[in-house]
């Protein structure tokens, strides 16, 4: 699992050591992957809108959720019931 987020470097380091949070979090400090995923300001704030991608050992897509809402996730039993 890795973590996307539409802000600078600085402010994801600050964000994992508060949040503690273990797995891989990446700055997408220009937004292009969010802009390549097509999650780019759907909600019209200037960030990526909460959207998760199941990418199977082949790189292919084999499942998605984007959120319609700031709040709008899928909690992590929904994400691996997905897995391949």
């Amino acid at each position: 699992m890795v973590s996307l987020v539409v802000a600078s470097i600085e402010v994801v380091r600050g964000w994992c050591q508060r949040a503690g949070v273990s797995y891989p979090m990446l700055a997408d400090t220009e937004h292009r992957v969010s802009e390549a995923y097509g999650v780019y300001n759907l909600l019209g704030d200037g960030l990526a809108a909460p959207a998760v991608f199941v990418i199977d050992t082949d790189g292919r897509i084999v499942w998605v959720h984007v959120g319609q809402h700031s709040g709008d996730r899928v909690d992590a039993s929904t994400i691996l019931a997905r897995l391949p």
